[in-house]
């Protein structure tokens, strides 16, 4: 379903509306949800999520990433979740451009490897040789690991409760108070009435 809502774009701030596109699908393992996307057709800006049909609690996902078959493993992330690989140093936040995503473990360690790249790239401009030498060590373990000769863990920390790994191996739990303390939710978007959705 596709509609048009009377709100400013958030980061142009144009007056021409929003459209939105809402789809609703079922996930195999996850059920069913509404993957909803708000673009601006003026700047081009837009924000993806998934909102799962059955209310969720916040909680936390991880599984060991010990062989190469595991790369397939789906990963749902929402814009609310956190992603942890703490064997690597690596995390990432949601921030305000985030936006939520149905992948795999492979395709999460292409998005660590893209940003660390980019990293790299600005480095080597700069000429800082210490995070080019960081930048060298992560992405030969990235690479280890997507070759089997690492073993690594990732957490998906969701205090919105829509993120899940799709995996019998996968661990879910809850968030402890000091989690939900301190965890980002991710983007604001617009706030749309129930009128709006119809």
């Amino acid at each position: 379903m596709e509609s048009t809502v009377e709100q400013p774009c958030p980061i142009c701030f144009s007056e021409k509306g929003l459209t939105m596109i809402a789809h609703s699908s079922e996930i195999p393992y996850f059920g069913e949800h509404t993957q909803l996307t708000i673009l601006c057709p003026s700047c081009g800006w837009r924000h993806t999520d998934f909102i799962p049909a059955e209310g969720k609690k916040p909680g936390a996902w991880s599984l060991d990433i010990d062989d190469v078959n595991m790369l397939t493993v789906r990963i749902i992330r929402s814009s609310s979740c956190t992603v942890k690989i703490n064997d690597l140093g690596l995390e990432v936040e949601p921030g305000g451009a985030t936006t939520g995503y149905v992948s795999n473990i492979e395709g999460v360690l292409n998005r660590f490897e893209d940003a660390i790249q980019l990293m790299y790239r600005q480095s080597k401009s700069d000429d800082d040789t210490d995070t080019i030498e960081k930048c060298e060590k992560l992405l030969e373990k990235i690479e280890l690991v997507k070759n089997g000769k690492l073993s690594v863990n990732i957490t998906l920390l969701d205090p919105m409760g829509h993120s899940q790994i799709l995996h019998e191996k996968a661990v879910p739990r809850d968030l402890t108070e000091n989690e939900l303390e301190h965890l980002e939710v991710g983007p604001s978007i617009p706030v749309f009435s129930s009128e709006d959705l119809d």
